[in-house]
C-alpha cells in the first residue's frame, strides 16, 4: 500500500474505545478528519473536523489528497458507507481502512440470523421500492434507515406493498452504551426512535414471482405492452445474464425492460418516443425500485443510440422498419443478441426479408383463449406473432 495519505476508519457506537492502535495513529497524525458530526464528536476532532456535505459530496476530500486524512464512516466503511464511494476517485497506494463491525453484522448477531441467509440494504438514501423485487414469504432483510420518520415511512411501506404481516425489530445505536432493540408491529411504531437506526424485516406475504413473465396487471399500461406469455417467451429469447446491457427500442409500459433486469440483467437502456408512455414506463421501474439501473430516453432509434453504452442484447418492440434495422445492424457489436416480435404483415414480410440475409431463428406464436360464445365457451385467438432471434 505504500505510504496512503488518506485512513478511513470505521467508527461504532462505542466511540474510539474500539479503535485499533493504527486507527488512533492515523487520527492523530491526520490534517484533517471527515465525517459526520456524531463521529467527529466521538473523536473530539476539534479544528481538524470537516463534516461532510449535504448531499454527500467527496471533493473536500479529495483536495486534501497528499496530506494525512481520516475519513470516518459508521462501522464497515465499504459496507454501503463512504469507502465505496470515494473508490471512484482514488488510486490503490493512496488509502488504507480499518474497519469496525458494520451494523448488519451487529444486528445479525442480536437477532440470531445467519447474514448469509441474509438480504442486507442501505434504505438511508435509496427508495423503499428496492425491497420490492426481494420480500418473498420467509425472506429475512436488515435495513439502515435515516432515522424516525423513515422508520414509519418504511412500514407504512409495506402495509401497501404486499406485506402488512412483516414482523418487524427496531435497532437503534447498535455496539455502544445507548444500544435498544425492540420488536414492532406495523401499525404501532414506537415515536422516540434514535439514529443510527435499523429495521429488520421477516417477511410472511409472498412475493413476486420469480419466472419471467409476471401477470399484466403489475404494470400500468394504455394497452400497448407485451402480454405475459409473448414476454416470457421473449425474455426467454433474450437470455439476460449478469453484467449485461439491454437496449430496449419501443419500451412502451417498460416491461420487457423491468422484467430483464430483474432476471438478472444489469442495466437497460430504453426508447420511447411517446412522451405519455414514457412517464408510465419510468413510473412503472420506480415501482419495482429499479431506477438506479434503468435509463430510459425520450428518443427515436437508430439516432438515440449513439451515445449509449453498447448492448449485449437489443430489443425491438415497436416502430421497426428497414432504416432501423440497418441503423442498428451497424452499431451493435459483434455478438450482440437480437430479438423482434412482427404483429403487423408489413413488418413480418420485413422479419422475413432480413432472416434471409443474416440467418437468426424464426418462431411463430399463436396463443388463444377462452372467451364466451352465448351460454358457452370458445377459443379467441390472439394476433399471431412472428418472432425473430439473431446474433450479430
Amino acid at each position: 500500500m505504500g505510504d496512503p495519505w488518506l485512513s478511513i476508519i470505521g467508527l461504532g457506537e462505542d466511540g474510539p474505545a474500539s479503535l485499533s492502535p493504527a486507527s488512533h495513529r492515523a487520527l492523530m497524525k491526520a490534517m484533517a478528519v471527515f465525517g459526520g458530526p456524531r463521529h467527529l464528536a466521538f473523536v473530539d476532532a476539534g479544528r481538524k473536523a470537516h463534516p461532510w456535505p449535504i448531499p454527500f459530496d467527496p471533493t473536500p476530500v479529495l483536495a486534501h489528497r497528499g496530506t494525512p486524512t481520516v475519513v470516518l464512516a459508521s462501522g464497515d466503511p465499504f459496507w454501503f458507507g463512504a469507502g465505496g464511494s470515494l473508490m471512484a476517485h482514488l488510486q490503490p497506494g493512496e488509502w488504507t481502512s480499518h474497519p469496525a463491525p458494520s451494523t448488519f453484522q451487529l444486528a445479525a448477531n442480536r437477532l440470531g440470523w445467519r447474514l448469509e441467509d441474509t438480504l442486507c440494504l442501505g434504505l438511508h438514501a435509496a427508495p423503499f421500492a428496492r425491497l420490492y423485487p426481494i420480500l418473498g414469504k420467509g425472506t429475512r432483510t436488515i435495513c439502515t434507515v435515516r432515522d424516525a420518520a423513515a422508520v414509519t415511512n418504511l412500514t407504512q411501506w409495506l402495509a401497501t406493498n404486499g406485506h402488512p404481516n412483516a414482523r418487524l425489530t427496531i435497532l437503534e445505536r447498535l455496539g455502544g452504551p445507548h444500544e435498544r432493540i425492540r420488536d414492532a408491529d406495523l401499525t404501532k411504531i414506537p415515536q422516540d426512535i434514535a439514529a443510527p437506526v435499523a429495521v429488520a424485516i421477516h417477511a410472511n406475504d409472498p412475493g413476486l414471482p420469480k419466472a419471467s413473465g409476471l401477470p399484466d396487471d403489475l404494470f400500468d399500461h394504455d394497452g400497448q405492452i407485451t402480454k405475459r406469455p409473448i414476454r416470457a417467451l421473449t425474455l426467454s429469447t433474450l437470455a439476460p445474464r449478469a453484467g449485461e446491457t439491454l437496449w430496449d427500442i419501443g419500451a412502451g409500459s417498460g416491461s420487457i425492460g423491468i422484467e430483464w433486469l430483474l432476471a438478472g440483467g444489469a442495466r437497460v437502456e430504453a426508447l420511447e418516443t411517446d412522451p405519455a408512455r414514457a412517464a408510465r414506463a419510468r413510473a412503472n421501474v420506480e415501482a419495482f425500485g429499479l431506477s438506479h439501473r434503468h435509463h430510459l430516453h425520450e428518443a427515436r432509434a437508430p439516432e438515440g443510440l449513439d451515445a449509449l453504452p453498447k448492448p449485449d442484447a437489443v430489443f425491438i418492440g415497436g416502430g421497426a422498419n428497414d432504416a432501423l434495422l440497418t441503423g442498428l445492424w451497424e452499431i451493435i457489436p459483434q455478438g450482440a443478441r437480437l430479438v423482434m416480435n412482427a404483429v403487423t404483415i408489413e413488418t413480418e414480410a420485413l422479419v422475413l426479408d432480413w432472416s434471409a440475409r443474416h440467418g437468426g431463428h424464426l418462431l411463430k406464436i399463436e396463443l388463444s383463449e377462452p372467451a364466451a360464445i352465448g351460454r358457452k365457451r370458445g377459443w379467441r385467438a390472439a394476433l399471431p406473432i412472428l418472432q425473430w432471434s439473431v446474433t450479430r
